[in-house]
């Protein structure tokens, strides 16, 4: 049976999302990736591949060398999708903080 993985199940797991960390400020080849890890090469390499089949990663091939960066339009589609909840979370915050500031004040 072949599962369809989505995005939210990729940046489900630590090492995906310390991947796409590293990769958000610059290009890496998957052995300089996999060397910030204390895990075998190969589990690495499961975890560049399901980012890349989510499109969260883009593979480019540089000469024999073959590059991941992030893909930013993939990245805004989980950030729209979490910005509703951002908002309400930061509703409420707002008004705990007036409810304090009358509590503090009284």
């Amino acid at each position: 049976m072949n599962l369809r993985r989505d995005v939210f199940q990729a940046i489900a797991d630590p090492t995906r999302r310390a991947i796409l960390l590293l990769v958000a400020s610059q290009s890496m080849t998957a052995g300089t990736i996999a060397s910030n890890f204390g895990t075998a090469r190969p589990t690495v390499s499961k975890h560049l591949q399901i980012l890349t089949e989510c499109e969260l990663l883009k593979p480019e091939q540089n000469g024999r060398e073959i590059y991941y960066h992030l893909n930013p339009q993939k990245m805004k589609e989980i950030a729209e999708f979490i910005e509703p909840f951002r908002k309400m979370w930061d509703d409420r915050f707002n008004k705990l903080e007036a409810i304090m500031k009358n509590y503090k004040n009284d």
